[in-house]
């Protein structure tokens, strides 16, 4: 099946320029073909929400930081353990028994200080999803409870804006890019939360970076125009044996959210 490309941008919006400084900063991937200054531009007009910045979301948001993206918000509750230093590159030893999202936007302005972040100290919730979301130009689940991501889901598809869905378990990862209106969503791949699933689970930190560093990928293509994305597929990943699928996708018929995206704009 053809994967088409989404632009992302606003074509009413005068993009910012870039400074001498973001030139010699961004040089080498503004050099990739199909992206150059433009894509830049795009990256740097771009506001992204971040559901958790733990193993995966700490390695999105850094790369996405890293990479030159306008404005990150960031939304995670609750303060570091030491259970998260094992895979949340955000949290630091000297950090424990304080805030995740405060370290984390501490971490990535030491990286991007020119980065706007609006960071919330709270976990995403069908209550709160509407104005945490309010700024967002795309939206990047991170989050392990899918009752965050239903409340995203819905969210993203109400106001129409594309959502990359990435998770990990073990040794395994998943990803795939929802597009409101033309791709299936999150509660047509689980129209019910998989009765088996528990809050704590077996993770490395190396698998969370694999999976996050894709997604970042993933997002700047989106943004940028650059590639093919992952609409319509769930891309798999086995680390135990290196091994990868994609499987096709479709919107069900019977998703109780296809009325969201055909419900006027609010």
């Amino acid at each position: 099946m053809q994967q088409e490309k989404i632009d992302l941008s606003d074509q009413t919006k005068t993009l910012p320029e870039l400074t001498p400084e973001e030139h010699a900063i961004y040089e080498w991937q503004m050099w990739t073909p199909g992206f150059g200054e433009l894509g830049q531009q795009k990256l740097k007009s771009t506001s992204v929400l971040i559901s958790r910045v733990g193993g995966l979301g700490s390695i999105v948001a850094y790369q996405l930081a890293a990479a030159g993206i306008g404005k990150l918000v960031l939304a995670h509750g609750g303060q570091i353990k030491p259970s998260d230093l094992n895979r949340q590159i955000l949290m630091t030893y000297q950090g424990l028994g304080q805030s995740r999202v405060d370290s984390a936007k501490e971490r990535l302005l030491q990286l991007n200080p020119r980065l706007d972040i609006q960071a919330f100290d709270e976990n995403i919730s069908s209550e709160n999803c509407e104005s945490i979301m309010a700024e967002a130009d795309l939206v990047i689940d991170c989050a392990p409870l899918f009752a965050e991501r239903f409340a995203m889901n819905d969210g993203a598809l109400t106001k129409r804006i594309p959502l990359i869905e990435c998770a990990m378990y073990e040794l395994e990862a998943q990803l795939t890019t929802i597009i409101p209106g033309k791709t299936s969503c999150l509660r047509c791949i689980y129209p019910e939360t998989p009765p088996l699933w528990k809050r704590e689970f077996p993770v490395f930190g190396a698998v969370s970076g694999t999976v996050g560093c894709l997604a970042a990928m993933e997002a700047i293509k989106l943004i940028s125009g650059l590639g093919t994305l992952l609409t319509n597929t769930l891309l798999t990943i086995d680390l135990r044996t290196m091994t990868t699928r994609k499987l096709q996708l479709k919107r069900s018929q019977q998703c109780q959210c296809q009325v969201l995206t055909s419900a006027p704009l609010r």
